[in-house]
This record gives structure tokens, sequence and C-alpha cells, in this order.
């Protein structure tokens, strides 16, 4: 909201000497941020009112030139030279007279041009900087109109000494999207009088309503009122200043109707529409739209309606989206010389579905969204009226409609000595009713607890936690005492805090980098997954509110923004890429509905479990994904791709960050390559699944072929036991090399466990060093090396002692069919 001060100061005595910094500083203990101030660009020298007395065309030149005579309040007027041709005898203008300096150092002098002595300047918008607008002379008025007599200085005039403040306004504060709005915040933040431009009193139209209208759903539209007016002049020019107030408010000028309804909109906060009443067919209904139904809308876009948009409607169909724009087949022309206004009360969340639906940001839907006054209705159309009466000569036609089905606003209960509870500040009880009546609210301080009837213009107060906060806020926020919390004694991080950590830092030293997204997943991220149809990942959280339409659930797994993470940088230029992402899942799946619970005090017990009853599990769960090279090539070597190997290896670092050690075995699941898939086990117990995509996975999300992903549940790790230091033998080893020819289906991991339980206690490790296929081998085997070191820890191994370990090791390998011993 951007708030021009010299309009400020007509609703609001701000005391003399307080500058834009005090009224910065004002805004900023009111609760409203300052985003920008608007200084306009200085002008110095002599810059006056001038009204235009004769013009003389001259014809000889290869353009059209005009040399005025022009009164700028002394005894004589000036001659001055201009090509402008959109001001006419007895305009009133704006002229730099020599010795003036307009923005960017455009000096202004007396100088002979076109056989004439031009004895200063007719300006221009874009010339006094306060405005873009350079196709003609900036004309303050006509004979007979409200404008300031000849040789008024003009910098007050135009708006040269003018600034403008640039608010934020937070969506509970809609009321502060209008000029009304700020000056009552800032008469009672600056303790100064401020007068209501939306005290005034509708004169009393008679006769009967000019058009007739019906409301089909109240619920969406609890007030609905309209003007008609005809005899509009339709040349007739929006006055300057509304011209100039609109343009500080970031407003373009169209025309003197449309331009009045959003002047009204910036002083009263009302939205209103102007329909060209010619154009409208039968009567008027507001309701909810049909099937099929389209509309084209005011900037020319043809939309298909849903069934929860509101219209207004005649007979002919669509003329306006309720509250967001208004229809082309409607809109005020430039021959338009009847109007019908209309300005009406929507449901906020209503109209908020429908800007967003349709994607029409608009200024009204920004008012109506966050919550307007349903009392400036009529009150906005008097005044809509009264200024298209006195610049456009129009006159109202017959009675106003206006159709109210609002109900009386409840009370609120309030504790006089909640506000100290809450802040920390001893406010009495008088302070309270004070403070509260300063917001506008009605109080009845007879009964205790207070009964509080927020007024009309706050829809945002509507528990007695906002009646705190508008206390506290207008009290001063300074007031509240800071003190630091004691911090309570404790045992620093949790062990699940540290198991996290520790998991994402041996990751980072392993070279993957972190690549954390957003916790929302969609159908089509599922469905290139490859998932089956009764896979628990489809069984998803929806959000009631997303952020995105195509991807309203949360997620289920973590591979989804990892691969889309992984395909960007990829198409980046990135070639080697080696990402990971640590956090929260949400399976789905059947759960109670949560209660909703009042903000008026602490929800009991059964209401708090309740609600983490409702509340989906949240296992955490740590995932990556590789590309590329793994090992980048260079003088020392080729390189070495990633493999699935790798994405193993990473769930094994994992497994040893927790503590914990890691089994793994072939396995099969969406979105792995069933050949190429391993499980990974913590005991018995299946946490994660690592190795290479399916092929068809890679093409959906335009991956590499073979690229390798590894995902495990890291909250299904069960607790690391007391580390405790391996004993240490004095003695020396016994290194022992076995080959095992075995079935390419065996895995190693089996082998390897064959080996452990043949090895007893003098087998001290062993580590599978070498897997070969091919010659001499036969077909369908493969060889696989073990290094095992044998050790003793009170003596020296005897070759006898090695050799019988050795043969236990063959014997229980082929005991359990699953090799023999290379010769």
């Amino acid at each position: 909201m951007r708030v021009p001060i010299g309009w400020l100061a007509e609703y609001v005595d701000v005391p003399a000497g307080t500058s834009v910094e005090d009224l910065d500083t004002a805004f900023v203990r009111l609760g409203l941020e300052v985003e920008e101030i608007h200084r306009p660009e200085e002008v110095t020298g002599p810059l006056v009112v001038g009204k235009v007395l004769e013009i003389e065309e001259l014809t000889q030149f290869k353009k059209p030139i005009r040399y005025c005579q022009v009164d700028v309040g002394e005894e004589s007027p000036r001659g001055i030279v201009c090509g402008a041709r959109n001001f006419v005898v007895g305009d009133t203008v704006v002229v730099a007279l020599p010795g003036a300096v307009l923005p960017g150092g455009f000096a202004i002098a007396a100088r002979t041009t076109y056989d004439h002595v031009s004895d200063g300047m007719i300006c221009s918008v874009r010339e006094l900087g306060v405005g873009e607008d350079h196709a003609g002379i900036l004309v303050l008025g006509a004979d007979g109109s409200d404008v300031p007599p000849p040789g008024t200085p003009a910098g007050p005039v135009v708006g040269l000494e003018d600034v403008v403040i640039e608010l934020a306004v937070t969506p509970d504060r809609g009321y502060c999207l209008s000029m009304r709005g700020i000056a009552r915040e800032m008469g009672t933040g600056l303790a100064a009088p401020w007068r209501d431009p939306g005290a005034l009193t509708p004169p009393a139209w008679s006769g009967e309503p000019a058009w007739p209208v019906t409301v089909a759903d109240p619920e969406r539209c609890d007030r609905f009122s309209m003007l008609a007016m005809e005899g509009l002049d339709p040349t007739a020019p929006s006055p300057w200043w509304m011209r100039r107030r609109l343009a500080q408010a970031g407003v373009r000028s169209i025309s003197l109707a449309v331009d009045v309804t959003n002047y009204v909109m910036l002083e009263l906060g009302q939205p209103m529409h102007a329909f060209d009443r010619d154009a409208v067919t039968g009567p008027i209904a507001v309701r909810l739209a049909r099937e099929g139904e389209k509309l084209t809308t005011l900037d020319g876009s043809v939309r298909s309606l849903s069934t929860d948009d509101l219209l207004i409607t005649d007979d002919t169909g669509p003329i306006g989206l309720a509250a967001v724009m208004g229809g082309a087949s409607t809109e005020i022309g430039d021959a338009t010389t009847s109007v019908l206004l209309e300005a009406a009360h929507w449901e906020p969340t209503g109209v908020a579905r429908t800007a967003r639906r349709h994607r029409l940001p608009s200024e009204a839907a920004k008012r109506f969204e966050r919550g307007v006054d349903p009392e400036m209705t009529v009150v906005a159309l008097a005044r809509a009226a009264e200024l298209l009466a006195e610049y456009g000569g129009a006159q109202v036609v017959g009675g106003v409609v206006d159709i109210d089905t609002r109900a009386p606003r409840p009370s609120i209960p309030l504790d006089a000595a909640r506000p100290a509870q809450v802040s920390g500040v001893a406010y009495t009880g008088a302070q309270v009713v004070e403070l509260l009546e300063a917001v506008g609210c009605d109080v009845d301080a007879t009964s205790s607890p207070l009964a509080v009837t927020p007024p009309s213009w706050r829809p945002d107060l509507t528990d007695p936690a906002d009646l705190v906060e508008e206390v506290v806020r207008l009290a001063g926020y300074d007031d509240i005492p800071s003190v630091l919390p004691t911090a309570p004694p404790g045992r620093g991080l949790t062990d699940v805090q540290r198991r996290r950590r520790s998991i994402g830092r041996t990751l980072a030293e392993a070279g993957y980098v972190e690549a954390p997204s957003y916790p929302f997943v969609g159908t089509p991220a599922l469905d290139a997954l490859n998932l089956a149809e009764d896979d628990d990942r489809r069984q998803v959280v929806l959000v009631r509110n997303p952020l995105s339409e195509e991807e309203p659930a949360l997620r289920t797994t973590l591979l989804p923004g990892l691969l889309a993470s992984l395909a960007r940088n990829l198409s980046r230029g990135q070639r080697d890429v080696a990402l990971f992402e640590h956090g929260a899942v949400f399976p789905g799946g059947v759960r109670t509905s949560a209660p909703l619970p009042g903000v008026d005090g602490r929800p009991d017990d059964e209401t708090l479990a309740a609600l983490l009853g409702a509340v989906p599990a949240q296992p955490w769960h740590v995932a990556v994904a590789l590309a590329g090279n793994r090992e980048p090539r260079g003088w020392w070597g080729q390189g070495r791709p990633a493999v699935w190997a790798d994405a193993v290896q990473a769930a094994r670092l994992v497994a040893a960050a927790s503590g914990v050690e890691l089994t793994v075995r072939a396995g099969d699941r969406a979105p792995w390559h069933p050949g190429r898939c391993a499980e990974l086990l913590v005991g018995d117990t299946v946490v994660g699944y690592a190795g290479e995509l399916h092929p068809r996975v890679c093409a959906a999300l335009e991956l590499p072929a073979r690229t390798s992903v590894m995902e495990l549940d890291v909250d299904a790790l069960p607790a690391a036991e007391v580390p405790v230091g391996p004993p240490i033998s004095a003695f020396p080893p016994v290194l022992l090399d076995l080959a095992f020819q075995v079935d390419e289906s065996v895995p190693s991991a089996l082998v390897q466990e064959a080996i452990t339980a043949g090895g007893g206690d003098l087998l001290e490790r062993v580590r599978l060093f070498d897997v070969y296929a091919g010659p001499p081998l036969d077909a369908g085997t493969r060889s696989l090396a073990f290094a095992l070191t044998l050790r003793a820890p009170d003596r020296t191994l005897t070759g006898e002692e090695a050799a019988a370990v050795r043969a236990a090791v063959v014997t229980a390998v082929a005991d359990r069919g699953l090799g023999v011993l290379r010769g």
C-alpha cells in the first residue's frame, strides 16, 4: 500500500515538526513494515501555475508549432513556444519560468526558437518527474474548474513535495489497504485527531431501485449494493488531483468512471465496479457459475469457469467475476453515458480461491480476500456518485439497491487481566478498555469478563488472543521486557540427533553433496518411478492447501526430489554428480481425523492424544544418487564410473556411522533394476535398498543409463551398542587367500558367512578381494577370492593349526552347497 503524505494529512492532524522519518517510526511501531520511501525528484527555481490566454498556430514549419500567451500571475503574460496540441485557450497548465531546473538537470532559459522568444516552458508530466506520460502537456483544469489562480507555486499542486511511503500490509490487516484504515492507525499512533472519510451520510435517494437484483448465494455475498446513474459526460477527464493520487498509489488512470471507482477503493477500502448500463440486459443475479460457462474478462482473456466461481450475471450470462474482475461485455467505453455502480461484501475464502484459480491477483481481490468493511458499500456508492456528479455531470436515477443478509457480529469474552499475563506488562483494566475502544471495539466494561464486539472493519478479530495482540500492539511492543529465558539443563544432543548429524557428515566426507528438496510429491513423480498400483508408497497424505496443485501430497520416499535435483544438475552441464538427502517421509494409510481445538485455552490431554494420533508417522530416511564418474579421470588413469556398488557402499557408510553392521543380499523393488538391486538388512530386518535404476525409470526422468541410487530407513536401524575396542594380539597373523568356484547366482555374502562360521575363533578377518568369470571356469560360474587373517590372542599359530582352519573353511563352504575350492 502506497501512502502519499499529502493525502494522509487531509485526514490526520499530523503534529507540527513531524518528519518523514518520524512517520516511518510510527508505522513500524504500529506493526506496519515500511518497505520503501519514495521521494519526488527535486525541481528548483520558479515553477508556477499558468492559464493559457491565446494560441497562435505557426504553420510555416515542418511540424505544427504553437506560440502561446500564458498568464503566470505577472503584470503581462509570457510568450511560450510549445509543440503539444492537447490543450486549448482557458486551460490551466504548469509553467517552468527561466531559472527553473527540472529533473535530470534540465535548465530553463528564455531563448529564441521558431522565430519567437520562448520565455519559459509549458511542462508535461514526465518533464516534471511525476509520471511517465509524455504524450502531451499536463492540463490541471479548464475555465470554471476548481484550479489554483495563475502565479500559484505549482510544486504542491502537482505533488512535487509529496513523499510516498510504501507499506507491506500483512494478510490480517486488510483494512490498512485504504487511506481510511491508515488514517485511523496513524491517528492512534500519533495520538492526533483524525477524520473518518467513511463517516459520510448517504443521501436519501428516492424512488424504486433503478435495477432489479437477486442474490442466489447469500453465504458468499451477504451484502450487495448498486446505484444507477445517467447523463455522464463521456469526454469529461479525471481531475488532475485524482490522477496524481492514483499514480502515487501505483494505479493507472483510465477514464473518469473507472478512476472514480479506483479512487474510492483507495480512499475507503471498498472495491467497486462500474458497468455500462446500456450493455446490461435484464435483471442482475449473483450466483455460482454453471458447468461449461465462460467469461471474457476486462483483460481480454476468455476464462473457463468453475462451479465454485461466484458471478454477476444478466440475461446474457456472466458479466463479471465477482470480487475479482469485470467482464468485457459491459466495460465502460468512450461513449458510455449511463453507469451501474456496484459495491458488495464477498466471502473472503471464496474470493481467494477464484483469484488463484484464474491467476488474477487484482487490487479488488487482494482486499476482498483479506476482508473489507461491509458497512462501506452504500457509503462508497454515495462517494462515487458525488465525484461523478461533480466532474462528469452524472445524476443518480432511482433509489439504491441494498440487499443485506448479515447477522449481528458476536461479542468476544476477554479477561481484562489476560493482556498482562501474556505480555508481562502490567496493563490496568481501564487501559485495556481504552486501547480496545481505540481499535474501534465496543466494550461492555460492566461485565466480567469484558464483552468486546469488534468493529465491522476488523474481520480478523475473532478470539481473545486477537484482542490481546491489539492491546499489546497499541500500547507499544517496546514496552514488553526483553528477558532471556533460562537455558534448561541437559546433556546436549540426543542419540537420534547425533546419529543424523553423523550420517550427514559421513556422506559429505565421502564426496556427496547434500541437496534438500521440498517434501511434496505428485502422482506423475510416482508414476515415473514405475511403482505398482498397490505399492505402499502410493498411499500418500494429501495437503489441504498445497503450494502447487501438481504436487498436493507429502512424500513417501526421498527419491522423487533427489532424482529431480540430479536431473537438474545434469541438464546444467554437470557430468559427475553425487547427491544425498536425509529427511522425513510421510507414509499414508487410514488414519483418524484430527480435531480442531480452539485457541482460548490449552487443549486437554484427550484432545492432544487425538491430535497426535491423527499425525502420520514420519520416519527419517537417507538417500543417495550417483551419475557419471565416481573417480575422476586424469594423469593417474581413466577414472571409474559410478556403479551399483557405490550406492551399496554409501549404505555401508551410513550403517557404520550409525554404529551397526549391514548385511547385503539380492532384492527386487521398484524403481531399481530387478537384476541389480541389493536388499539392505540389519539382522533380519530390511532397512533399505540400493542399486541401479530400472532403464524405464531412467528414460522417464531423463537420467543417464545405469544411474545408481540408495534409500535407507535410518529410524529402522537399532540403537548402537557401546563401542568396545577390539582385542589386540602381539602375535603374528597367518594370511591365507582362498578362491571358490560358485554358481553365478550365489551371493558373495552367503559364502563369506560360511567362511566365518568355519573359521571359528581363530579367524580374525575375512575380505572379498576378487571376482572373476570366464575361461577356464565353466559357463554360469564365477570365482570369488577371499583374504583370510588368522591369529591367536595368546600364541603364534603353528602350520598345523592354520591348515586345520583352512580345511574347516573349505568344508563349511562345500557342506552348504555354495561352491568348491579352486585348484
